[in-house]
């Protein structure tokens, strides 16, 4: 959008931010530009390394405010603040904004005006939410099913965890659906063409993380997911917030474990003062995919071909040496003879022994 109407207006404008090329984004700031967007991390740096002067910027913009401020860029944010001009605008957008994250806000803001479009928290009218129980196991098989409507065109599944995306992506590929993850885990590169195939419609599925989903841009989201409900619940906001956009309608699913999601469901009640429908979902769950054996052993007992049964090579017992050398254990040779001489040769008992006299006398024998 800011290319859009800087390429109108000649402004010039450069974009900052980490995972990318360095030298290609100061090479591009060289000379100066109109509008810089940057992400707080990389633009420190750059500011620390004197590769940008900040001394004459008049405007500093914080978008999704909130989520700048209480993911740990506080700091970033002051500095960057510091380096600009003494008498600059700053203004904050958010969907939300904590007493927390307010007060925060309050050391960066000189004599501030609050404006609301609508009541904090507030979600889009456009948008449907709706609540599916189900327990935690069972969330990826709902998922696929749910996935199975075709008019499910353009779809983010969020989830708390960088681990968790990548198992809801491993799942929904083995069921067949094209999908692909952010996460702070993938590199920019991975990201970006995530998010290119996403925004062309040659990816329909995009799993994300709370994080790396800050600022995504993309018309025409017609399906957000819960996959998990977040801890903190201006978080769902922001959440569903990327479908229902510029009048357009969309839809909230969440999936809901009662067992262990029922305080998190209450909190972001109380945060959009709306009370959600909850209800049974209208597919079935996918079925579970068939364990893969690798021979009978490994198969349950009931579904063992007649005459599969083996015992495991681990388990069986060890040939017995003297049956292997056609020794009798009894140690009597058949048909009478004495036994063979030799090792593994079974000896006889000796009914005798010799035991010395007290005294030291001649060593006689005795019966046992």
């Amino acid at each position: 959008t800011i290319r859009t109407v800087a390429k109108q207006a000649h402004i010039s404008t450069a974009l900052v931010l980490g995972g990318v090329s360095r030298l290609s984004q100061i090479k591009r700031m060289q000379g100066g530009v109109d509008v810089l967007i940057a992400t707080p991390g990389r633009l420190t740096d750059l500011v620390r390394e004197n590769c940008v002067d900040l001394s004459e910027t008049r405007w500093l913009v914080l978008d999704e405010a909130d989520r700048m401020l209480d993911m740990g860029f506080i700091n970033d944010v002051k500095r960057i603040a510091k380096g600009t001009h003494k008498n600059r605008q700053t203004a904050l957008f958010s969907a939300t904004m904590p007493k927390e994250i307010a007060a925060l806000a309050q050391s960066l803001l000189r004599d501030p005006i609050r404006v609301e479009v609508a009541p904090q928290g507030t979600t889009a009218a456009e948008i449907t939410q709706v609540v599916h129980p189900v327990p935690t196991k069972e969330k990826r098989r709902l998922l696929s099913g749910l996935l199975g409507d075709k008019g499910m065109k353009s779809v983010i599944v969020f989830t708390r965890t960088k681990h968790g995306a990548d198992a809801v992506v491993r799942h929904l590929e083995r069921d067949g659906f094209d999908v692909a993850a952010i996460h702070g885990n993938k590199s920019q590169n991975a990201r970006q063409r995530a998010l290119n195939g996403f925004r062309d419609g040659t990816l329909r599925i995009l799993v994300a993380t709370d994080i790396a989903a800050r600022g995504i841009d993309v018309p025409g989201i017609s399906h957000v997911v819960n996959y998990d409900l977040p801890d903190a619940p201006e978080t769902y906001v922001h959440r569903i917030g990327r479908t229902g956009r510029n009048g357009a309608s969309g839809a909230s699913i969440t999936l809901y474990d009662a067992a262990t999601e029922d305080s998190k469901l209450r909190a972001v009640e109380r945060v959009t003062r709306n009370k959600l429908t909850i209800k049974e979902a209208p597919v079935k769950l996918a079925p579970a995919p068939a364990p893969k054996f690798d021979d009978a052993e490994d198969r349950p007992r009931s579904e063992r071909k007649p005459g599969s049964h083996s015992v495991p090579q681990k388990h069986r017992r060890p040939a017995n040496k003297m049956a292997k050398s056609g020794e009798h254990r009894s140690g009597q040779a058949s048909q009478g003879s004495k036994p063979a001489g030799g090792e593994g040769a079974a000896k006889p008992k000796r009914p005798f022994h010799r035991k010395r006299r007290p005294g030291g006398g001649g060593g006689g024998q005795r019966a046992a």
